[in-house]
């Protein structure tokens, strides 16, 4: 793999953790939420990511021949499907017969974890992209 093929790697791997992250932020926003167009409370969204094959530049999408690199890419979006949580909250709107009010599973702890470990991922592809930019400046300062 070329030095261009790793930064594509790592641009994938960037991409697939800003969804992961745009996703978390989603699920805290949406922590209490009750209502939705869809009916019922809010549901916890995750991402599912899969190998995909990047390329690395035109030349390489022309040529058959050559060898395809693995990154990273965000297949499917899962949405929660256990019951959500009951609360009684007689009071509320949005409260049944008996006082109930459904809420959405989410545990903000758990989602701030997730949210640093994304954040942890992202940084770390900047990181492998420094490291590879520091690689072609030095290979062209050989060069002179």
């Amino acid at each position: 793999m070329s030095l261009f093929g790793a930064i594509s790697v790592s641009a994938s791997g960037m991409d697939a953790q800003r969804s992961r992250a745009e996703l978390i932020t989603e699920n805290l926003a949406n922590a209490d939420t009750t209502r939705t167009p869809e009916g019922g409370p809010y549901r916890r969204k995750d991402a599912v990511f899969t190998a995909s094959p990047v390329s690395y530049s035109f030349a390489d999408e022309l040529s058959a021949a050559s060898s395809e690199s693995q990154g990273v890419a965000v297949s499917d979006v899962i949405t929660d499907d256990r019951d959500p949580e009951r609360r009684y909250m007689p009071g509320h709107p949005d409260a049944d017969a008996q006082g109930y009010v459904a809420f959405p599973r989410i545990n903000p702890a758990e989602e701030m974890v997730d949210l640093m470990s994304a954040s942890r991922g992202y940084e770390a592809n900047v990181a492998a992209i420094a490291a590879v930019k520091d690689m072609i400046s030095k290979s062209i300062d050989l060069f002179r």
